[in-house]
């Protein structure tokens, strides 16, 4: 049955509508990602004009204050309000913190490239006085505009996400946070708890010592990928769960699958929710995972069991019977293992010294925190992680000795 004009010009115009607010939207996003870069860049050349006007000056910080004091003054009297002290202090703190070079942090373990922000002569000041023909002016320097300064801020990223990432004190820490805002698209909320949690401190990858040259002809990436994505613990604040002895592992789970955007961030990048009470078939005995995700990144399945007390050796050897099963029944040819990681209240140092888990490098146990915990609390965790990888790294190290020799 042939359409009519009518339903014709509505198809035609839905079609249109929609590719115009494409355009549209497109537009916008371009204006804000510009307004932004040129914003987060004035601010840091504000910045750089302070800074050296108080090196040249007197070497005191009374001579500080007074030039920030005087700039914001005679600023606010020609832009309104928006420079405070406060604010030309910020520029000032930028403009040192992201002062020369941007270093390019490798979350795979790579050297971090170093790359120099060119600092550009760029064009003379343009004074608004007029000089006879033939006038020397004495120009001690010429004053960057920006001109020819290779932007190395990210238009994505607001002048927010750079007040966040200027409180972060470790340069590494820092540079790592930036990086992964981008690629993970972050807001300014998300980039915050990351750092108040100590994201970085949490994962593993930041936690191994380096391994021998032996082990490393020994290991593959497939072998090795998984620890680059996990933490310990791991802090799931966002459920609003009270800790008390009678929650129950299907309230963990539920409310994990009604908080699954929060958790994906909690998780890392790269991550996909595939599904909760996974069946596995094996003979006439039907087993279930409580949650499965994939890593689109790293192309490997995630298998996470939820377990409210403390981590038993049943619960490990459970997870490792789990990791084997799927790995037979779902993994695709081109996929790495899947990793197993079991979630529990608590991680009993024995039961992870002395199980499969020191064996296997597909399967590993992460504490939960259902608060947010204090710095000195993560500390804690992250020391008893670190020294369970230490040792098990150095048995593998004496065992691949023991066997070369």
């Amino acid at each position: 049955m042939k359409k009519d004009k009518q339903d014709l010009m509505k198809e035609y115009d839905g079609k249109i509508f929609d590719r115009v607010v494409s355009i549209l939207e497109q537009a916008r996003n371009n204006v804000v990602r510009a307004v932004n870069s040129n914003m987060v860049l004035a601010y840091w050349l504000i910045g750089r004009e302070i800074v050296e006007e108080i090196q040249k000056g007197e070497k005191r910080a009374d001579y500080g204050k007074q030039v920030i004091s005087e700039l914001s003054i005679n600023l606010n009297k020609k832009y309104g309000s928006g420079f405070a002290t406060t604010n030309l202090s910020y520029f000032k703190q930028f403009y040192l913190i992201f002062k020369d070079k941007e270093k390019i942090f490798h979350p795979m373990g790579g050297k971090s490239e170093i790359k120099e922000i060119l600092h550009p002569l760029g064009r003379k000041s343009e004074n608004s006085k007029s000089y006879p023909s033939g006038t020397k002016l004495d120009i001690q320097k010429s004053h960057p505009l920006g001109d020819e300064l290779k932007n190395p801020f990210n238009p994505n990223l607001s002048w927010s996400h750079y007040r966040a990432l200027m409180r972060v004190k470790k340069e590494d820490a820092r540079l790592f946070y930036e990086q992964e805002t981008v690629e993970c698209g972050w807001s300014k909320r998300d980039l915050e708890r990351h750092i108040h949690s100590q994201y970085y401190e949490r994962m593993l990858k930041n936690q191994q010592q380096p391994v021998t040259k032996n082990m490393t002809k020994s290991l593959s990436l497939k072998q090795n990928v998984s620890i680059e994505v996990l933490k310990n613990p791991y802090v799931l604040e966002f459920l609003g769960l009270p800790e008390n002895p009678v929650l129950q592992e299907t309230q963990l789970e539920s409310a994990i699958i009604t908080q699954l955007q929060s958790f994906l961030l909690e998780l890392g990048k790269g991550f996909a929710f595939v599904g909760r009470q996974k069946r596995l078939q094996f003979e006439n005995k039907s087993y279930y995972v409580d949650l499965v995700f994939y890593n689109c990144i790293l192309k490997c399945y995630l298998l996470i069991d939820l377990k409210i007390n403390e981590l038993s050796h049943k619960d490990v050897g459970q997870m490792d019977g789990y990791v084997r099963m799927f790995d037979d029944l779902y993994t695709a040819s081109d996929d790495n293992p899947t990793i197993g990681l079991i979630l529990c209240a608590d991680k009993n140092e024995s039961v992870a010294k002395y199980s499969v888990l020191s064996e296997r490098k597909q399967i590993f146990a992460s504490k939960y925190m259902l608060y947010l915990p204090t710095e000195e609390e993560l500390k804690i965790e992250i020391k008893k992680e670190r020294l369970l990888i230490e040792d098990s790294l150095k048995q593998k190290s004496d065992l691949l000795e023991d066997s070369n020799e």
